[in-house]
């Protein structure tokens, strides 16, 4: 990116992670366009040129944070990795993550279930990841093909893992280790190579 697009980009990110810190203190309805903006150095008309609403705010700096880390671990992965080797490697690193601060994890995934409207954005940004996952582990698979179904079905097994292992440690009120469950949920994900039609089916 050019230098106006990295200052843009930054801004954007010093937005969300304000609007995350001032939430996971206060909770949403706790916080105000006005606190968020004054937190980020910024003014109100100027937050709104970034983001629509407060929600939205919140939602990128509680999530983009750890699946920037996810996307960016996947691609520092050794090159020899298959695409699943390539995950569970990537996740070695999620501990620190977890154990920076797990009672703001599971602050902010409580309000993100909590608010329909955090929820909403949220899955958004889960498939935004989605698309990141599968085309950064495309070319960890030497046989795709035009049309394989196997890298994006891959981002999307991979954040539903993550979506239900979260679930998981939040109903057990974080007392369970994270990491791990994540990790023994993407061992259950397997991809099987992209059937192909044998020469009678493709005589028929």
């Amino acid at each position: 990116m050019g230098l106006r697009e990295r200052k843009r980009a930054a801004t954007h990110q010093r937005i969300a992670d304000e609007a995350a810190r001032l939430a996971t203190d206060r909770g949403v309805s706790g916080t105000t366009v006005e606190e968020i903006a004054a937190a980020a150095d910024i003014g109100r008309s100027t937050f709104f040129r970034y983001f629509d609403s407060k929600e939205i705010a919140v939602a990128e700096g509680f999530t983009t944070p750890w699946l920037t880390m996810l996307v960016r671990a996947l691609a520092e992965q050794p090159a020899e990795l298959g695409p699943m080797e390539a995950v569970l490697s990537a996740f070695a690193g999620f501990a620190g993550v977890v154990d920076d601060d797990p009672r703001a994890i599971i602050r902010q995934t409580a309000m993100s279930q909590a608010s329909p409207g955090l929820q909403a954005w949220t899955l958004q940004l889960f498939a935004r990841c989605e698309e990141a996952i599968a085309a950064t582990l495309a070319p960890r698979f030497p046989d795709l093909v035009p049309g394989d179904p196997r890298p994006r079905m891959t981002g999307a097994l991979v954040m539903s893992a993550i979506r239900l292992s979260m679930d998981e440690w939040l109903a057990s009120g974080g007392e369970g280790d994270l990491p791990k469950i994540i990790r023994d949920a993407l061992t259950c994900v397997a991809i099987q190579p992209v059937p192909r039609p044998n020469v009678k089916d493709l005589a028929l």
